[in-house]
Parts: C-alpha cells; structure tokens; sequence
C-alpha cells in the first residue's frame, strides 16, 4: 500500500513527462489510498489543462473518464476532523499550500495506523520533502 497524492496521480490519466515514472510504481503496487479530497484536485487539474488550451476537449473526456475508473478503484481517507488537526501541524512546520498539508496530513493519519513505513507517492519536490519529515518514505527519483 502507497499513499498517493494528486501531483502522482494526475501523469496516470494524462499523458506527461512522468507518466511512464508514475506507472511503473503503480505496477510496483496498485493499492492507491489518498485523501477524499484528491478527486477534486485531479478534476481541477483536468479543467485547467484544458482552459489553457494543453489537452483538447476530446482529451478531457477522456481524462475524466479514466479519472472515474481509476478512482473507483483506490481507498480514501474521509475523517476530515483528524486530517485538520494534523494539516494545522503540518502548516506550521512545512512551507507548504493548504491542500498540500491536507495530502500530507491525511497520508500521516495512515501512517499512525501501519507497522510498516507508508510510502508517499509525490512529484512535488516540496511536498516531498516535507513528507520524508515527516517520517514518510518518498520515491527515490524525487531526491
């Protein structure tokens, strides 16, 4: 199981850079658990794509009919009362937005419940980083 954040899944329905980065470590493990949160950042990431004009309407369809099938597959995390709590925390210790903070701390909340070290499924360098302060294990190419 991996924690994935909106900035890895994203490069899974639209074609990016690092999308060939981001399906091999779904192929590494396909369990996808993230915050109840992270479809609207993926849709808000569809839409801008395609107001600024870098995917066609016919590639928006299409990405959001790969972002319905791909999250019917993954687990969320929905105690929003216990993700604030440690966003707040979060935000205090990390130069990071808001909903970042929310990834952060939702994957956090995952973490108090495993014995095993969660990895946290990131392209966002910055978020990366904070999330391995956090004691989180990042992916070795976001070094």
């Amino acid at each position: 199981m991996r924690y994935w954040d909106p900035s890895a899944l994203v490069p899974l329905i639209v074609s990016q850079p690092d999308s060939h980065l981001v399906r091999e470590w779904l192929a590494e493990d396909d369990q996808i658990v993230t915050w109840v949160w992270t479809g609207t950042e993926i849709v808000s990431a569809i839409e801008r794509l395609t107001r600024e004009g870098k995917i066609s309407r016919q590639q928006r369809r299409a990405a959001l009919e790969e972002f319905g099938d791909l999250s019917n597959q993954w687990d969320e995390v929905t105690d929003a009362v216990a993700v604030r709590a440690r966003a707040l925390g979060v935000l205090a210790r990390h130069p990071v937005r808001a909903a970042d903070a929310g990834q952060l701390a939702a994957a956090m909340l995952i973490q108090e419940q495993l014995t095993f070290p969660l990895s946290f499924m990131c392209l966002d360098r910055r978020l990366a980083l904070a999330a391995e302060r956090e004691g989180l294990r990042i992916p070795t190419e976001i070094d």
